[in-house]
């Protein structure tokens, strides 16, 4: 296995996933990227703000 092998069995591991079917596997995954990115571009808008706020 090379390093990102590991990194998705671990993942896989971790998290359940290896007792999932493929489609489960799917939906999960794609929940998780959705959270991610709400997570990623709600901290964007916050820290560009802060950034105004306190550099004007």
């Amino acid at each position: 296995m090379n390093w990102v092998q590991r990194k998705i069995y671990l993942y896989n591991v971790t998290f359940g996933l290896y007792m999932l079917d493929w489609w489960e596997r799917y939906l999960f995954n794609i929940l998780v990227i959705v959270l991610m990115w709400f997570i990623f571009y709600n901290s964007s808008k916050y820290v560009t703000e802060f950034c105004k706020r306190h550099l004007s």
